[in-house]
């Protein structure tokens, strides 16, 4: 047999159908909302909330009138491992500085666990008690220019990115970044 160039080679398989274009997006999706970047890089002036479809724990909550506060925004979705493995962390945070300014905003962005009942029977068996915002059109995210589960911003008193991460680890230089922006705060 001999070799044939992959291009040939492909050119030569049979088509039934033509090609066809998938969108990227559901249909719902505003593209002013989607497409532009609006912060998440440290120095930028954090984005507000988007295309929330419910509040868990609490809420609603508009980073305008979280001002004042130190804000951890966790993007998350509650199958994914390195997700639940910051569970922890999050608890310990929630325990140590919510009666001292910090406020966990956790953003559950599905890629396929959309269904609102799941995620609300997911912080229950977790016990995740800090405020959760539940939407699946991801305008939050790309807001925020994220592209990683779990992604943490760090939000100071001005509403200003300070700090982010992106996965598992670096607990202790968060904890230290939370500290700091506490500190400015009084707390």
């Amino acid at each position: 047999m001999a070799l044939v160039p992959l291009r040939t080679a492909l050119l030569q398989l049979p088509r039934s159908q033509p090609p066809r274009l998938h969108r990227c997006r559901p249909p719902n999706f505003a593209v002013a909302d989607v497409d532009r970047k609006v912060g998440g890089t440290v120095g930028d002036r954090a984005p507000e909330f988007g295309g929330i479809d419910a509040w868990i724990n609490g809420g609603p909550l508009t980073m305008a009138g979280l001002r004042g506060s130190v804000v951890l925004i966790d993007f998350w979705t509650y199958t994914c491992i390195n997700c639940i493995n910051t569970y922890p962390f999050l608890k310990d945070m929630q325990a140590k500085y919510a009666d001292k300014g910090l406020v966990i905003v956790g953003v559950h962005s599905p890629e396929f666990e959309k269904s609102y009942e799941n995620v609300v029977a997911a912080t229950i068996k977790d016990d995740l008690v800090w405020t959760m915002a539940q939407y699946n059109d991801f305008i939050t995210w790309r807001r925020y220019d994220n592209r990683y589960w779990p992604s943490e911003f760090l939000i100071d008193k001005d509403g200003v990115v300070r700090y982010t991460h992106i996965g598992e680890g670096a607990y202790a230089e968060t904890e230290i970044a939370i500290q700091e922006l506490l500190a400015e705060i009084g707390s």
